[in-house]
């Protein structure tokens, strides 16, 4: 089991939140926005975190770019956020040889710079699952190798586990994602990377409360299983996603319930690369 804060680096807040679930709670990841407005801070943290595991959140939409605004001429603005949605900058990237090479050297320059920090690389995600577009996830796999990924995550979720956990609780459909996720979960087996065997996060995301949490791990597959949060010690601040409850899944984080539920003897918490 991989319990997993992402969008580490964002914000202060999130750092202190993830310092918190680490040291207090049941988190064991984190999935570092390198290019992030707090993502030095974010690095401190995790070199006093010495049981934290740490991971590439590889942003491409959503979020500030590692390299200059002039070498991303169709992907960023004059300062170096990324401008496009995801739906067109995914159009974008089957269409245009141009923007593929910006996003190669763009993804490059991410795990340079997580290489840069001297962390051991535990795992890689997308911002926003977006390496469940084909030509992102073979970008990732071809260039991470040569910066020691060995796990991707794989946004499979169990909607039968969900309906365990909440049977009142009616979940989006995965028919968008699922036939990516298959694809993904292939090109990552071809490349000899460990995946999960289940993620969950998607359905529940800003709202993964104690209950859910708890109740995941209670009803959690055979198998290796990542559940991410996203934590944080204040719901409003530079950079947060509206409508996430950022405090209460800190609060999931450290919950009694919570921590009582890991302690099955059948649950080995870790990262990735314990596993």
């Amino acid at each position: 089991m991989v319990i997993t804060a992402d969008d580490f680096g964002l914000a202060e807040e999130v750092n202190d939140a993830v310092e918190a679930a680490s040291s207090g709670g049941v988190l064991t990841a984190a999935s570092l926005m390198v290019a992030g407005p707090a993502a030095a801070h974010a690095v401190a943290c995790a070199r006093r975190l010495r049981r934290l595991r740490v991971g590439l959140h590889v942003v491409l939409v959503d979020g500030r770019s590692a390299l200059p605004p002039e070498r991303l001429p169709d992907l960023v603005d004059r300062a170096g956020w990324f401008r496009k949605g995801m739906v067109e900058l995914a159009f974008e990237t089957v269409a245009r040889p141009t923007v593929r090479r910006q996003l190669a050297a763009e993804i490059e320059a991410q795990f340079a710079a997580f290489q840069a920090t001297g962390l051991p690389l535990d795992h890689v995600s997308a911002h926003k699952h977006f390496h469940l577009h084909p030509s992102i996830a073979s970008a990732i796999i071809a260039i991470g190798r040569r910066y020691g990924l060995a796990a991707l995550r794989v946004p499979t979720e169990p909607r039968s586990v969900l309906a365990a956990v909440e049977p009142q609780s009616r979940p989006s459909p995965v028919s968008v994602t699922a036939p990516w996720a298959r694809l993904l979960a292939r090109a990552a087996r071809r490349s000899g990377l460990r995946t999960p065997d289940a993620v969950f996060g998607l359905a529940w995301t800003g709202g993964m409360t104690a209950s859910r949490l708890a109740g995941l791990l209670h009803h959690v597959p055979a198998g290796r299983t990542e559940i991410y949060l996203h934590p944080a010690t204040r719901d409003e601040f530079p950079g947060h996603a509206c409508g996430y409850r950022y405090r209460e899944e800190l609060a999931a984080l450290t919950a009694p319930s919570v921590i009582e539920a890991v302690r099955r003897d059948d649950l080995n918490l870790g990262g990735y690369a314990d596993f």
